[in-house]
């Protein structure tokens, strides 16, 4: 998996509609799948730079 997301995340919701393959689970803080594709539209969304490379 090339993307995590981290503590500072603020379980907003922007990474989930971007996520092409729905590699995005919700919960107090959001986690990413297995099935990731790595396109990296996550990363953008993040209004708080929450999701990093792994």
């Amino acid at each position: 998996m090339a993307y995590k997301i981290t503590e500072e995340c603020l379980a907003c919701g922007s990474c989930l509609s971007e996520c092409p393959n729905d590699a995005i689970k919700e919960g107090d803080i959001y986690k990413i799948t297995e099935s990731c594709l790595e396109c990296g539209l996550c990363v953008e969304a993040c209004p708080v730079g929450a999701i990093i490379e792994d």
